[in-house]
């Protein structure tokens, strides 16, 4: 207790922000893990579902149980457009996905925050603890100390490494899930226009898939992740 005192002291506080930086990005890790989990897990199942259904009434009872995820709000979009007009349900789904774009994106900017904050602040406490350090060099048996001193200061720096390692870490995880998610997200898409609009053609709906993808390449892009089309690749 009386080193971590120490620590503290020789860092200028700044252990206890680094401390406080790396409990709120273990919570935001905690918290994604979660809810990835549940939007793969329920998407699966909606896409076991939408595999056997091949009419309106079929894909509305396939989605109840789903009606609180993401990929249900995407079948209640296309349930209650009450269009035939396969162009126009194209675009409000279109619609949909992108209003799920911040549900995934959530708290991301968090970790990208961490990795860049934490070793920063080990840096700048690493510099405190060395200036505190060579006020000693006067005293008797100055050079024992500065020495101890130096060691003790390094700590700092390499809580800043720990913090940015495991920010890093998830967080590119994290743009991952997202990028299969929104992929997900376009093949559900593509399932609904074809149970719901048997007479579409079929290199019609891969088409529109397509632009569809290219568009939600851009929107990821703008949100600062990298091109959709590396998801089954990356």
């Amino acid at each position: 207790m009386h080193f971590i005192d120490h620590l503290i002291f020789l860092s200028g506080g700044l252990p206890i922000i680094m401390a406080l930086v790396l409990l709120i990005a273990l919570a935001v890790i905690i918290e994604r893990l979660w809810f990835y989990l549940r939007v793969f897990g329920a998407g699966r199942a909606l896409e076991k579902e939408l595999k056997t259904k091949s009419s309106r009434e079929w894909v509305e009872s396939a989605s109840r149980p789903f009606r609180q995820t993401i990929q249900g709000r995407l079948v209640q979009t296309a349930l209650q457009s009450n269009t035939q007009d396969i162009a126009v349900l194209d675009r409000l789904l279109d619609e949909q996905i992108m209003h799920q774009l911040p549900d995934l994106d959530r708290y991301l900017w968090i970790l990208d925050t961490a990795v860049t904050l934490g070793p920063l602040l080990g840096l700048f406490g690493t510099i405190i603890g060395m200036i505190h350090t060579f006020n000693v060099l006067g005293a008797h048996g100055a050079a024992i100390k500065a020495t101890g001193g130096i060691a003790d200061a390094l700590v700092a720096t390499g809580m800043g490494l720990l913090i940015a390692i495991v920010a890093v870490s998830f967080l590119n995880f994290f743009n991952k899930r997202l990028r299969l998610a929104l992929h997900e997200l376009d093949l559900i898409r593509v399932m609904l226009i074809n149970a719901m609009d048997e007479k579409t053609p079929r290199d019609a709906l891969i088409g529109a898939s397509w632009d569809h993808y290219e568009s939600l390449s851009e929107e990821a892009r703008h949100l600062g992740h990298d091109d959709l089309r590396g998801a089954e690749g990356a």
